[in-house]
């Protein structure tokens, strides 16, 4: 048995000893001995050709990007957190005169940019490679000043998806997958008043 790293639940095996299920967040994660090492992990990273200039990666984006651009002034200040060598987000916001920082441990490892607070934060397909998600939770809450948006794109389990043929899992960085009991969870435990789920754009604020 293993004890969920969001909420600190007890959990049961789920898909075979590769991934377990969180009996209270119903998150579903790979345990410790199946994590990538940093350097191992850095690689997969590495080995993405995304590029900025992409219309498809832009297009594949634009849920986060055409809301940020509707909901936010451009002097408002954002966080592309998580954003990888090349993030599409980052390019349409700038090329719109936004004001949006980069982080990423891997590749924008700048701490300063974790000493802001931020009117909104955005995170595409980074929160399924959390390994402490509690942890990362709590640091992107508190970088959001009073009243902000977090915005989340990730890959969300459902009942009716066959998990054995379902290709999310298939990557090894994809460590922690949620349902939409487990971001309930985190709107509850993080003290988000609101949220909205669509396909696997998840907004919390």
């Amino acid at each position: 048995m293993y004890i969920c790293p969001l909420c600190n639940n007890n959990s049961t095996p789920f898909y075979k000893d590769e991934f377990y299920k969180c009996s209270c967040c119903g998150g579903i994660f790979r345990p410790i001995e199946k994590l990538l090492d940093n350097e191992k992990e850095k690689e997969r990273y590495e080995s993405h050709t995304n590029d900025s200039d992409d219309l498809g990666y832009q297009n594949f984006v634009s849920p986060i990007t055409n809301s940020i651009l509707k909901e936010f002034p451009k002097n408002d200040i954002g966080l592309d957190f998580g954003c990888g060598k090349d993030s599409p987000i980052v390019k349409i916001l700038r090329n719109n005169e936004y004001k949006i920082f980069e982080y990423d441990p891997y590749f924008f490892d700048d701490k300063n940019a974790l000493e802001k607070k931020y009117d909104y934060i955005a995170c595409c397909e980074v929160i399924e490679h959390f390994y402490n998600p509690k942890k990362e939770f709590e640091l992107l809450k508190n970088l959001l000043k009073e009243g902000g948006v977090l915005y989340l794109m990730t890959g969300i389990y459902k009942e009716n998806i066959d998990f054995s043929k379902w290709w999310y899992k298939n990557d090894l960085t994809h460590v922690f997958i949620f349902q939409e009991q487990t971001f309930e969870w985190i709107k509850k435990e993080f003290e988000f008043e609101n949220m909205q789920i669509e396909k696997n754009f998840i907004k919390l604020f």
